[in-house]
């Protein structure tokens, strides 16, 4: 899939390279999904898997380990960075098609639902939006391919912000031929889709996609938290992945994406992705990179001339289907999910 230089745009500020968008040796683009901040059935797992009766506090009333906002919100302080947080609205179980109500997959993400419009997320929201954080879509499950839905999560989620909302990223990875023809549709102006939960690397390319030629920008992810080994077990080679990440993207001019789950910053359930998520961060600010949320580095950039655009679109949707756009994919249950 072509970066935003194939389309014959020499402008470097168009294409997105950190050097002439924000004077830096690569960009680190910082994002987390918000799918499960509530820890429930969760704690007898976690108790069952490490051994550990400690974990099920986790189901006493007021007691929620895997609300980490306030940890993230002061690590990221400390080192005067800032990143984009998804926000997800999966629909209520029996919302669904009947045919899905037995279907275990569903019962799990019911299991993790919470509504962005109740008080406590509001809160948050209001504290994300004046400290300078991004507050994104997480669009749910079955929005990948339906425009109504994906509309109405956005809609809700900006109501509960007071503010509009710019991009996201779709729940599991989820995307096909459309999904970015929907994105457009209900108003966001990039996505932060494509990418895997069981492999890392510059699939995409190095620099953010353009797949009608216009405003639309995709910043591809080059890392989630869950394809790493275990730093819990193994941070060396954990931190040699997202070393050689680094020293990768600085040696192209990269812009590179990163997703850690707020629940991942839960010592006790997830020992050493906290720990991991600083040193990243901070070797980034080392090596001279720009450093911050999707929203932020997209204002950056510039954007093709208009009469450019309009010459993409009568040239043919031949082009963005074999350029910039994604093949058809079905949804996949991401390995991901801890």
């Amino acid at each position: 899939m072509p970066d935003a230089t194939d389309s014959g745009r020499s402008d470097p500020r168009v294409a997105g390279r950190p050097s002439a968008v924000a004077d830096a040796e690569f960009a680190l683009l910082l994002t987390h999904d918000v799918d499960r901040p509530y820890k429930s059935v969760q704690a007898l797992y976690h108790a069952v898997q490490h051994g550990d009766p400690r974990q099920l506090k986790g189901l006493l009333p007021g007691v929620n380990p895997w609300w980490q906002f306030d940890g993230i919100l002061d690590l990221e302080s400390s080192l005067g960075v800032r990143s984009a947080f998804y926000f997800l609205r999966e629909p209520h179980l029996f919302a669904r098609d009947p045919s899905d109500w037995l279907d275990p997959f569903y019962w799990v993400e019911h299991a993790g639902r919470y509504d962005p419009d109740a008080p406590e997320m509001r809160d948050l929201l209001d504290r994300l939006r004046a400290g300078g954080w991004e507050v994104g879509l997480h669009g749910s499950y079955d929005s990948y391919d339906d425009p109504d839905r994906l509309g109405t999560e956005k809609d809700v989620l900006e109501s509960a912000l007071g503010d509009s909302v710019i991009g996201g990223r779709q729940h599991h990875l989820n995307r096909c031929s459309s999904t970015w023809d929907h994105h457009r549709e209900v108003g966001l102006r990039y996505d932060a889709t494509p990418g895997s939960a069981t492999e890392w690397g510059f699939h995409e390319g190095y620099l953010p996609l353009r797949p009608f030629d216009d405003e639309f920008v995709v910043f591809p992810l080059t890392l989630m938290e869950a394809a790493l080994p275990d730093p819990g077990d193994a941070f060396g080679a954990a931190w040699r992945v997202c070393a050689d990440l680094l020293a990768e993207a600085a040696d192209n001019d990269a812009v590179m994406s990163v997703l850690w789950h707020p629940r991942l910053f839960a010592e006790r359930d997830f020992p050493g992705y906290r720990r991991l998520y600083r040193r990243l961060v901070e070797r980034a600010l080392e090596m001279g990179a720009w450093v911050g949320p999707p929203a932020d580095y997209y204002d950056l950039l510039a954007h093709p001339a208009p009469e450019s655009a309009d010459e993409a679109s009568r040239g043919g949707s031949e082009s963005a289907e074999e350029g910039g756009r994604p093949a058809q994919e079905s949804p996949t249950r991401a390995a991901g999910e801890r």
